[in-house]
């Protein structure tokens, strides 16, 4: 193996690379561009040729036959809720929280996940220092604090916090942004402008009951329709739009109809309203969250019970969602487990139970894509297009040492089978031969 640059970039001062004798997964095509070369101009890939000439003056890498694949993407990722135990959540403060959640972002990226949705935390000042190239990390498309109401599936105040009077303080992870909570109307309209102000791209809401939250039974539909419609009318005014965590069929309906745009996790869902979703062009962003190894262990019963009731879902929303034909994004959501973090992409590898690998690559890196435009002039990269190799898009790329279109399971250990990553044309590790 060759050296391995981790953190720091390869060529920093080179404004040409040409990557050569590499297969080349273009993000949308299941068949590879053979023996091609990938030339990158800055941080956008500016040719792929197959036999063409390398531009004078281009540092040159030889692929050794590789295959390319785009930098993955995860669309239900949290920087800061990931990397920090949930008993540093509840009694901590957010200078650990964060700085937990900033070291945990250049794992992130060494794993091949060049671009993440963050759909719930407060990751603006990591997003900001990674973008300046101070912290090395993937991008991020920041939702801001996740907004519910009192008794929701964000409300993990104390037992006694409530009833509440005019004038009391609010809890300290609502002030400093890592969660939030709005009810009626008004303070909906006001807390979604408060987000957006934030830098949020797009928004993310609680509408149904939650598994690690102890005040709200999975079968509660949380939010008035009126609530719904005001979250989606300020996101709206934003030209962007409202995600929403829900696992139920009618808590997922009042959403649809209250034009909500991305269903998070949705684990729970009938076949009636996956063809509800597909018919109003709703996406149905899930993770692969199984009662395996990677489960998580509640010390609370009724969040165990809880877990166990969703994850008995799992395999059944995949094959109905695929069945129906509803827009389908991958996520993760893993919190509170570093160790956890590590198999992000295991978690990825784990959908080949539903799909064949080109569908799974597909879907973490162009259809992902698709979703985070749901985001119009709210998305914060617009140089060019993510999650496809072609000429003018960002240069996400990582080389693989094999197929992971004959077999995913390459994916699930990035350390020992991706010999190359680059992000917006910088590379963070290179360990080829």
């Amino acid at each position: 193996m060759g050296a391995v640059f981790a953190g720091s970039a390869l060529a920093q001062d080179v404004s040409v690379t040409a990557i050569t004798n590499v297969n080349v997964f273009d993000g949308t095509s299941e068949a590879l561009v053979e023996g091609a070369t990938v030339t990158v101009t800055g941080n956008l890939i500016s040719g792929i040729e197959v036999g063409g000439a390398v531009p004078e003056g281009a540092t040159v890498i030889d692929g050794g036959g590789r295959t390319m694949i785009l930098g993955l993407i995860d669309v239900h990722w949290h920087t800061l809720y990931c990397c920090a135990a949930q008993s540093t959540v509840v009694t901590g403060d957010i200078l650990e929280v964060a700085i937990r959640g900033a070291n945990g972002s250049e794992d992130t990226l060494m794993r091949g996940f060049t671009t993440v949705r963050d759909v719930g935390g407060n990751p603006f000042a990591t997003k900001k220092m990674i973008d300046a190239g101070e912290l090395v990390g993937p991008r991020i498309q920041p939702s801001g604090p996740p907004i519910g109401q009192t008794g929701g599936h964000f409300d993990y105040r104390p037992y006694q916090a409530v009833p509440t009077n005019p004038g009391d303080s609010q809890w300290y992870w609502y002030s400093v942004g890592l969660m939030a909570m709005a009810d009626g109307v008004d303070e909906v309209t006001r807390r979604t402008r408060e987000v957006m102000r934030m830098g949020a791209s797009q928004l993310k809401i609680s509408g149904g009951g939650g598994v690690s939250s102890v005040y709200d039974p999975l079968d509660v539909r949380q939010y008035t329709k009126a609530e719904l419609e005001a979250f989606v009318e300020v996101a709206d005014t934003y030209n962007t739009y409202v995600a929403s965590h829900i696992f139920t069929d009618e808590a997922a309906q009042i959403a649809i109809e209250a034009s909500i745009k991305s269903i998070e996790h949705g684990l729970l869902m009938s076949e009636d309203t996956l063809q509800m979703m597909k018919e109003n062009d709703v996406w149905l962003s899930i993770q692969p969250l199984l009662d395996d190894a990677d489960g998580f262990s509640f010390d609370d019963p009724v969040s165990q019970a809880k877990w166990i009731a969703v994850t008995d879902g799992t395999d059944e929303i995949y094959r109905l969602a695929k069945q129906v034909g509803v827009k389908i994004a991958f996520g993760t959501d893993i919190l509170f487990d570093p160790a956890l973090a590590e198999r992000q992409g295991a978690f990825l590898a784990k959908l080949q139970r539903w799909f064949s690998p080109f569908e799974t690559l597909k879907m973490a890196t162009s259809i992902n894509a698709e979703l985070l435009e749901l985001s119009g002039p709210r998305h914060p990269f617009q140089e060019g297009p993510l999650g496809v190799i072609a000429e003018g898009a960002y240069a996400d790329l990582i080389l693989v040492d094999g197929n992971p279109l004959e077999d995913i399971d390459l994916v699930a250990d990035p350390h020992e089978n991706f010999d190359l990553i680059m992000k917006d044309g910088t590379i963070f590790n290179y360990s080829l031969d």
